[in-house]
């Protein structure tokens, strides 16, 4: 299990409690109690479908399944790891599980190609997974000296060590900013700049001593490790996070049936604001203000469910330090598009 603030900076998506050495550790999934709160009125019909548009460790679609007898779980995923392990996980369920190897984004092709263009139900459990983290040699964690990879795909060419190594000043300085929050990103870029035409940066502990190098001192002494807004961006420009997620978050949207819902647990400010402004769009009225009669095609098609982003109890933060950081939106499909009525 790592560490605590290294669980808080890498964001992932659920935890490892280590027993018995000879067995393998026992994944916990995040906000789960929560989760399945939330899901659980559009899944009560004869033959209910889901999209676990992250699959991950199969933490949730385990209690998904348990709980809903009736349920067919789509589960969807880039990494051949976590289809897996998943696979082995959910083995109990073989007959009422489809799991695909894809990115998000192609969710409604998933969809389309299992038969099942509609859904009850869609959940994205957003971030870093444990098989990811827990894997020292693919390099997402500034905590081990690996190499510069951070791929959740491992077939995709792109690593993090070609974008430290090829990309302009500009370039890191915007990936910096947008997608690390970083305030010192004309910093950071411009070193890494310098010290990668002396010697190629390809380790993450030579990534990160840059890093801290480039951060004032004074910042240094707060924030916990000053190398996790750097890694945080890299791992989102490699992976096309927040790219996927603008794109698969709506398609789920579009797939719910009446009365369906999604749930979205996001782990940073950017996937939650992503988050918040593709829910919402949804859950307003569009028409022109002060008319007697509201227009149905401009009529929200969904409500929400949660007032503003749910954070995990103290308690599951206390058991979990990895569900820190955590913040849950959900919202309930409550009139069909307008071609559909």
């Amino acid at each position: 299990m790592r560490a605590e603030n290294d669980s808080h900076d890498l964001h992932s998506r659920g935890h490892d409690l280590q027993g018995d050495p000879r067995t393998p550790p026992v994944h916990v999934p995040v906000m789960l109690d929560r989760v399945l709160e939330l899901l659980a009125p559009a899944l009560t019909g004869p033959a209910p479908v889901l999209v676990d548009a992250n699959l991950g460790l199969g933490g949730h679609a385990e209690a998904l399944l348990a709980a809903h007898p009736a349920l067919h779980l789509i589960g969807i995923d880039r990494d051949p790891t976590a289809i897996e392990r998943s696979t082995a996980r959910l083995a109990p369920y073989a007959d009422r599980i489809t799991l695909v190897r894809a990115v998000s984004d192609e969710l409604a092709e998933v969809l389309a190609d299992a038969g099942r263009p509609r859904v009850d139900a869609a959940l994205f459990d957003l971030g870093v997974s444990s098989p990811q983290l827990d894997e020292a040699e693919r390099g997402f964690a500034y905590s081990y000296d690996a190499p510069l990879d951070m791929r959740m795909d491992r077939d995709q060419e792109l690593t993090a060590e070609v974008v430290v190594n090829t990309y302009s000043a500009p370039e890191l300085i915007r990936i910096l900013r947008d997608y690390g929050e970083e305030r010192f990103a004309p910093r950071v870029a411009n070193l890494i700049l310098k010290e990668r035409a002396r010697e190629a940066i390809t380790s993450t502990k030579r990534l990160a001593e840059i890093v801290r190098t480039a951060i004032p001192a004074a910042t240094r002494r707060t924030g916990g490790n000053p190398a996790k807004r750097t890694f945080q961006a890299l791992r989102i420009e490699v992976n096309a996070e927040l790219t996927a997620l603008e794109r698969a978050l709506p398609a789920a949207l579009d797939a719910l049936t009446l009365g369906g819902r999604v749930v979205v647990l996001a782990y940073h400010s950017l996937e939650d604001r992503l988050t918040k402004q593709v829910i919402t769009a949804r859950t307003r009225d569009t028409g022109p203000a002060g008319l007697p009669v509201p227009l149905p095609a401009h009529q929200p098609r969904f409500a929400l469910l949660t007032r503003g982003a749910e954070l995990p109890s103290e308690e599951e933060v206390a058991r979990n330090p990895r569900a820190a950081s955590a913040r849950c939106r959900a919202a309930e499909r409550i009139r069909e598009a307008v071609d559909e009525e």
